[in-house]
C-alpha cells in the first residue's frame, strides 16, 4: 500500500502476481497474445479484492514467467507517479529491474526445485552447456 495518496485521495494497493505463461490451462490464449495469461491473472485480483475499490485504489500487477507484462503493470510501471513521488527519474527503470530480476530468481528456483535433493548440480549445467 502506497503511504500517500494515489489518485482522488486515496492511497493505492497492488497485489503482484506471477503466471506460468506455459501452463495449459494458458496456452490457448497466451500462444496468440504476450501478456494474456497475466492479464486474466489480473481479473481475478480484480475480483478477489474487489471490497477494497471503495477506500483504495486498487491495481493488480500481472507478469508472466516468460516476461511479457499485463497492459495494466506497463500503465502502473510507467506512472509518473513513480518519479514524482521518488525524485529520481530512474524510478522507473529500477522498478522494471527489479521485476524483471525477481521473475528469472522465481524461473530459477522452479527450475532447481524439480533436481533432486542429493544430486549434483554441476552434472545438471554440464547436460545443458
Amino acid at each position: 500500500m502506497s503511504l500517500f495518496p494515489w489518485k482522488m485521495g486515496r492511497p493505492l494497493v497492488w497485489d503482484a502476481t506471477c503466471v506460468d505463461t506455459l501452463a495449459p490451462s494458458h496456452l490457448p490464449s497466451s500462444s496468440c497474445c504476450a501478456g494474456s495469461a497475466a492479464a486474466a491473472a489480473e481479473n481475478l485480483k480484480r475480483r478477489k479484492y474487489n471490497n477494497l475499490v471503495g477506500s483504495y485504489i486498487f491495481e493488480p500487477f500481472g507478469v508472466e514467467t516468460l516476461g511479457s507484462w499485463s497492459p495494466n503493470a506497463h500503465k502502473l510501471y510507467l506512472s509518473k507517479r513513480l518519479v514524482d513521488t521518488s525524485r529520481d527519474p530512474r524510478a522507473g527503470f529500477y522498478f522494471g529491474q527489479k521485476i524483471s530480476i525477481a521473475i528469472q530468481r522465481g524461473n530459477a528456483a522452479s527450475l532447481l526445485g524439480t533436481l533432486p535433493v542429493d544430486s549434483d548440480v554441476e552434472e545438471f549445467f554440464d547436460a545443458i552447456f
